[in-house]
């Protein structure tokens, strides 16, 4: 048993917060919850001082790709960079640093994940952390089901399987289902010379599919018309704001009444506009908990010469972006943070602690973050039943804090120890432990 005692307690049920709070944990599972003087400690428990801290939910980042590093190159579709590095050898490097990559996503106090769509071996990296600790809990898609493929990704175990009909869509769902995934996603890029309407029938074939074995999907759309018509066809959880275009009433109730999870993913325009715009800005807990060979290559675009360097990099609209993400929150649609992380200047972990900072800016309240980042979390990843509060009988995840998160949301930065199914870990001592290639899925 082991009891952590004193610290200031906010539990995620939407409660105020609690003082002088005792949080026993035995078996990986939260066993009590309540104040001091309420809650007898045993006698044989290990006691953990927690005076002067906060506590909060274990971090989820809703939106994360395992098969990507962050780096410069790992999207040859966006900038391609494959006579420096060969896409092959990218990936070979990604996956000798996964065990790293987990523990930088602990360290950040992210304590689960969802990779919502990778090679068929993101599922070994599932399996990799369910028996290995220090690990976030992990939810997977496998390869995303696409309308659309960009040849420069071709590899021998694709992050994308292309379908051209709803017979194609059924089947490669089928194909998927055989890994057990955690969820379905699609990647929804509509493509001129085809009807939205029939590309709407091939997303909802693979829908109809996944739901018929009882397996949420998750909907790669940024447009507005995209986005509904995902919706319409039955998606459970859009994976990113929606950017072109304000949200209209419409959209807010088809989403209310279907109950649709809306993930945010501010932070990954913000990274390729910065990264191939020359202009990193990296928070202090980027710098301190990032991968620092991703960190890197930001440096080498440089170096190229100018015929081989992007033009256009000003791709979506962060004012409309902002603004819907307020009004779908304001309107009670469930938003869930998500980062992409993984995408090109989206580092692995502390890129959700920036995701919190742009939702702050489109006016969401610290505590409307941390909800995002722990009820909308958990929905993405069906196991709220198990997560996202600190109450009797859940798994104990939960971050320590040295500031109050409800008076600035960047004080979840300021992370003291994390507690992953009842073990405590140290987030400096993760990043400084070398990384074991032993374990690599």
């Amino acid at each position: 048993m082991t009891a952590f005692v004193g610290a200031t307690l906010i539990d995620g049920t939407g409660g105020a917060p609690r003082a002088n709070a005792v949080i026993l944990v035995e078996g990986g599972r939260i066993a009590a919850v309540g104040n001091r003087g309420e809650i007898p400690i045993p006698p044989e428990s290990r006691v953990i001082d927690a005076n002067g801290k906060w506590i909060v939910p274990g971090l989820i980042d809703a939106h994360i790709h395992f098969f990507q590093s962050g780096g410069l190159y790992t999207r040859p579709d966006v900038i391609d960079l494959r006579e420096t590095r060969p896409y092959a050898d990218e990936i070979r490097e990604i996956r000798q640093r996964i065990p790293d990559t987990l523990r930088r996503y602990v360290a950040s106090g992210v304590t689960s994940v969802v990779d919502v769509g990778g090679p068929f071996w993101t599922f070994q990296v599932r399996d990799l952390a369910s028996r290995t600790e220090p690990t976030p809990r992990v939810a997977v898609a496998g390869p995303l089901i696409a309308t659309y493929f960009p040849q420069e990704l071709k590899a021998d175990d694709p992050a994308l399987i292309k379908v051209d009909s709803p017979e194609e869509s059924r089947a490669t769902v089928r194909n998927v289902l055989a890994h057990k995934p955690d969820l379905i996603k699609i990647w929804f890029i509509p493509l001129p010379g085809r009807s939205l309407a029939f590309q709407s029938s091939v997303v909802q074939a693979a829908i109809e599919a996944s739901h018929a074995a009882g397996t949420r999907v998750v909907v790669h759309a940024t447009e507005l018309e995209t986005a509904r018509a995902a919706v319409q066809a039955g998606a459970d959880i859009l994976a990113h704001s929606v950017e072109d275009r304000r949200v209209d009433e419409a959209f807010i109730k088809l989403l209310k009444d279907r109950n649709v999870v809306y993930v945010t993913t501010l932070v990954v325009n913000e990274g390729y506009q910065e990264v191939l715009g020359q202009k990193v800005r990296l928070t202090d807990i980027e710098r301190r908990l990032g991968d620092p060979e991703a960190i890197a290559t930001f440096d080498d675009l440089a170096r190229l010469p100018v015929w081989k360097k992007p033009w256009a990099f000003h791709w979506f609209s962060r004012d409309i972006a902002f603004w819907n993400l307020k009004r779908l929150q304001q309107s009670g649609v469930t938003i869930a943070a998500g980062t992409d992380a993984g995408n090109i200047g989206t580092l692995h972990g502390p890129a959700l602690h920036r995701e919190f900072e742009l939702m702050a800016e489109a006016g969401l309240a610290p505590e409307e973050i941390l909800a995002a980042a722990t009820q909308g979390g958990v929905r993405v990843m069906g196991r709220s039943a198990e997560l996202g509060t600190v109450e009797k009988g859940k798994l104990a995840d939960f971050v320590l804090l040295d500031a109050d998160p409800l008076a600035d949301v960047t004080h979840l930065r300021r992370i003291f120890r994390v507690v992953k199914g009842g073990a405590v870990f140290d987030p400096q001592a993760l990043i400084e432990r070398p990384p074991s290639m032993q374990t690599q899925p």
